[in-house]
């Protein structure tokens, strides 16, 4: 077993090939500073969709429906799905809430 512990950028840099299957869940879109100060950034996005572009590998994003998203992806395959929020709700409900996987590879 190996374990990394890369910037993303490098991590996909190092095993981009064909054959391999990236899946990407960065913070949403305006939670850019959810992980920590300085850690993710809006342009982090930009260079997340450019990768998808030009890898050799598959990959696969799963991220908050917001028309900034919609527009920095562009041209990627998408897919609308619903889901339901509940991370820090006491009353153990939720919000429902639109997210989009987003590939470099054709969606059903």
């Amino acid at each position: 077993m190996v374990i990394e512990q890369l910037p993303y950028a490098d991590f996909i840099a190092r095993y981009d090939r064909p054959g391999m299957l990236f899946y990407l869940d960065p913070p949403y879109w305006d939670c850019e500073g959810d992980y920590g100060r300085g850690i993710f950034c809006r342009e982090d996005f930009a260079r997340i969709a450019d990768l998808m572009r030009t890898g050799a590998a598959k990959f696969m994003l799963s991220i908050n429906d917001t028309p900034g998203v919609r527009e920095t992806f562009a041209g990627l395959a998408m897919a609308e799905v619903e889901t339901t929020y509940t991370f820090g709700s006491k009353s153990g409900g939720g919000k429902q809430a639109g997210e989009l996987i987003i590939s470099n590879f054709p969606l059903p």
